[in-house]
């Protein structure tokens, strides 16, 4: 029998358990989508979602469309933003700063940012972090930088730089990009995810390996190791943010369509199907963390 020293112990453990375990808000990408913005929140809430995540319409008539989609099936919603690569830097942060200020106007949960360039030097990326950081400072909604191929955040040793010399710096960690960039699951390398892991504040769940950033389908059991890698990453993200964020964190789940996904020769079409794979990892962050 156990003593009474063990028992309330073990009560005691429970009780904090209980009281420590947050809540995750999962966005639905509209990568890819087809459907028309009603009927994708439609599936989107149909599928146990909280929110989308989508790049933000400047087409007025579109505008509406999503207003109205979001109050009619009671979603949130968040916004991608990013650099302008195709223009002059000067030119491209002003853009960067106006479009930024008008999608915080619409008070979403967060906005993501797809900031900077791998082509530009450290102290041009650094203005568009330290940009992003005062608008969003001003609007009192959080901004967020992925970590992204092509983006100042390319790899693991360039990001880090970053996170030395800017302590404000907050991240979508979207390791998938990594994964590929360094040809591995980066293995070994926990130390170095130390400092990326502190400062994420928002997950893109997305399963890569070492020759890409998205595997064909992440239930395949081919992909078990990798799923698993990714998992326990985001396990510890999460943990951490709840404590840092009043019990609550956000995760996008991101597999793309055609031809991110990968397809068949010749007929193009997909291996998997991207719903389907996007709810998977949803529900396989919740059983991670017993939140069903």
């Amino acid at each position: 029998m156990r003593s009474l020293t063990t028992i309330i112990i073990f009560l005691f453990g429970a009780i904090f358990l209980s009281h420590s375990q947050g809540k995750v808000l999962f966005f639905q990408t509209d990568w890819g989508n087809p459907l028309s913005m009603d009927k994708f929140c439609e599936r989107t809430k149909a599928s146990g979602y909280d929110g989308i995540e989508i790049w933000f319409p400047w087409d007025t008539k579109k505008q509406e469309e999503l207003k109205t989609a979001l109050k009619k099936h009671g979603l949130l919603v968040s916004f991608l933003h990013g650099t302008n690569k195709g223009i002059p830097f000067e030119a491209s942060l002003e853009q960067y700063k106006k479009g930024l200020n008008t999608l915080l106007e619409w008070k979403p949960v967060f906005v993501n940012c797809h900031t900077g360039n791998d082509f530009y030097t450290e102290a041009q990326n650094a203005a568009f972090i330290e940009a992003a950081n005062a608008i969003s400072a001003t609007h009192k909604i959080p901004v967020y930088h992925e970590t992204h191929r092509g983006r100042f955040s390319y790899s693991l040793p360039e990001t880090t730089k970053y996170l030395t010399s800017i302590p404000d710096l907050k991240l979508t960690l979207d390791i998938s990009h990594w994964m590929a960039v360094h040809e591995s699951l980066l293995q070994g390398k926990d130390e170095l995810l130390e400092p990326v892991i502190n400062k994420s504040h928002h997950i893109h769940a997305r399963v890569g390996h070492s020759q890409g950033p998205q595997v064909n389908d992440p239930k395949a059991p081919e992909w078990a190791n990798a799923l698993k890698r990714h998992v326990d990453i985001w396990e510890k993200i999460i943990r951490k943010g709840w404590k840092e964020h009043q019990g609550v964190f956000t995760v996008t789940t991101e597999f793309g369509p055609a031809d991110y996904m990968p397809t068949l020769p010749y007929t193009r079409i997909p291996l998997s199907d991207q719903w389907e794979a996007n709810v998977f990892m949803m529900k396989a962050i919740k059983e991670r963390l017993n939140l069903n």
